[in-house]
């Protein structure tokens, strides 16, 4: 199985309240988040996996790479826009295979993503699957809605939408093409470019997380860690 880790964002909320560590290695339960991730990759098969860091964090790669793991890591440093255009900027590393994609700072329980990891290979009429809750924890978040067992709709308002995105996903190859148009039209957000996957009419199945929070505040770390416990 391929993952990818998209680790390029400057943390700038957390640094305006104190926390200058790199986002990355910042710890939660005295663990940094990538090594969090990582492991967690490791017991759910890992071959490869793909990170990127921008390009005034090179501390986050020495410190990977200081760790030993079975299965390779490839890095790709740059300082991008969005996440949509980090995405992007791993597609050579990843090439056409299918992958888990995560941001370093989504937390969540070990044993849901495993539960995600299984249901998503089993969707195989599925061009993505990804994680929802119906926990609202981004100060912004990106409001889903659903028909059986498909996504048709991602809103930035909550109308008669159940659930909002958890920001992991689970990627056929064919997203590509869709992600190259989405960011040749000058789309900014990866939300934008999930909702031009719904336009190319690709099917996106989800799977229901209990909760998933990203760390982009400092009360978010005492917030993870008591998930965790």
């Amino acid at each position: 199985m391929n993952y990818a880790i998209i680790a390029a964002g400057e943390g700038s909320r957390l640094v305006k309240e104190g926390i200058n560590c790199p986002k990355p290695i910042i710890e939660v339960n005295g663990e940094p988040m990538i090594k969090r991730l990582l492991d967690i990759f490791s017991l759910n098969n890992a071959k490869e996996i793909s990170i990127i860091i921008n390009e005034e964090i090179i501390a986050v790669k020495q410190y990977v790479e200081s760790l030993n793991y079975s299965f390779q890591i490839k890095f790709k440093i740059k300082t991008t826009l969005s996440s949509m255009h980090s995405l992007f900027e791993m597609r050579e590393l990843i090439s056409n295979e299918v992958f888990c994609l995560t941001t370093v700072d989504t937390i969540f329980k070990p044993k849901e993503f495993e539960a995600f990891i299984n249901f998503a290979k089993n969707q195989t009429d599925k061009d993505a699957v990804m994680a929802v809750t119906t926990f609202k924890d981004d100060e912004s978040p990106l409001f889903i809605k659903t028909k059986e067992d498909k996504i048709i709709e991602f809103s930035d308002k909550k109308s008669d939408c159940k659930y909002v995105s958890g920001g992991i996903y689970y990627l056929q190859p064919r997203i590509w093409s869709v992600l190259e148009k989405s960011i040749t039209s000058g789309n900014q957000r990866m939300r934008n470019f999930q909702r031009d996957l719904l336009k190319a009419d690709l099917k996106i199945g989800f799977y229901e997380f209990s909760k998933i929070i990203d760390v982009d505040h400092a009360k978010d770390i005492e917030e993870a860690e008591k998930l965790l416990k």
